[in-house]
């Protein structure tokens, strides 16, 4: 199965209302938004779209609007990150019917797998359904690291297409395509390493910071697979202290204040995270406010 991802796919975060709601109009407009900037797909109701704390009817309806707002003009994946493998095959049936493009999958959440257990998780969700699929891999959130040969188990599963590496290691994509080949799209996974996976091969960028710094992240990335890696660098060099938060437990509070303080998006998240406070807060306002001070002439 062949698809065209490559680029800038932001992991979309679902806009909440103060009281824990979804805010769909202010999702519809951040979409539109995103699409305005020039990003080149979207990935909904990953971790930074708050997918384990939204009910299943939550999850639907967000993924239908991404879906009625896009239009087709951008590929629309949906992350899947259920507990079981059963409840991942519902889910991902779901999103066929609804017209997603694609899936971004997960280990089976909350039990640690082994080996053996999440490769047949992936190949038993992967047979449930015609779209493509890319592979998450962060052990750092979800405790389970899918290494390149493990990879390379699941090469003959035609819709397992693509892999979004999160590993922190950026010696992971070389692994990888030592252990694979080309089989397998790569994505980096980590905003702070998004230049180091280029280089190493990395096709797209599924990014956090995306969200609040949209224009940024698309000329960072434009200017990455052109070659011009001077010119880049200056934007990766300012951009990096925001891009550090995105490997930090409370990524999702960090984007989302983030999104605040340049007007796209509101900070509101839904429990059991709560609002940043007290010093927190005012070094992560500090470091974002800098950003937007000394944003970089495009």
């Amino acid at each position: 199965m062949q698809v065209n991802w490559t680029g800038v796919f932001p992991a979309v975060a679902t806009q909440m209302n103060e009281d824990g709601s979804i805010d769909f109009d202010m999702t519809a407009k951040q979409i539109e938004d995103l699409i305005t900037a020039g990003v080149d797909g979207l990935v909904m109701l990953g971790s930074v779209g708050e997918n384990t704390a939204l009910e299943p009817e939550e999850k639907i309806a967000v993924l239908k609007l991404a879906v009625e707002v896009t239009k087709g003009r951008v590929p629309v994946l949906s992350g899947v990150a259920e507990n079981s493998t059963r409840a991942a095959i519902r889910y991902v049936q779901e999103c066929e019917k609804l017209g997603a493009d694609g899936l971004m999958l997960l280990p089976g959440m909350v039990y640690t797998a082994d080996p053996r257990e999440n490769i047949e998780h992936f190949r038993t969700v992967a047979g449930a359904t015609k779209l493509p699929i890319m592979i998450y891999n962060n052990p750092g959130a979800y405790r389970i690291d899918i290494k390149p040969e493990e990879f390379n188990q699941l090469a003959d599963v035609k819709n397992l297409v693509a892999i979004k590496e999160s590993s922190g290691d950026p010696r992971r994509i070389t692994d990888i395509y030592n252990a694979c080949g080309d089989r397998f799209v790569l994505f980096c996974g980590m905003d702070d390493l998004v230049m180091e996976t280029q280089v190493l091969g990395a096709v797209g960028w599924i990014s956090g910071f995306t969200d609040a710094f949209p224009k940024e992240s698309v000329a960072l990335w434009k200017l990455l697979s052109e070659g011009k890696y001077t010119e880049a660098l200056e934007i990766y060099r300012w951009f990096t202290p925001v891009l550090h938060m995105d490997v930090h437990a409370k990524l999702v509070q960090y984007i989302k204040l983030a999104q605040e303080m340049t007007g796209v998006g509101k900070p509101h998240v839904r429990a059991p995270r709560l609002p940043l406070v007290g010093e927190e807060l005012e070094a992560i306002k500090a470091t974002i406010q800098k950003a937007i001070d000394t944003r970089p002439s495009l």
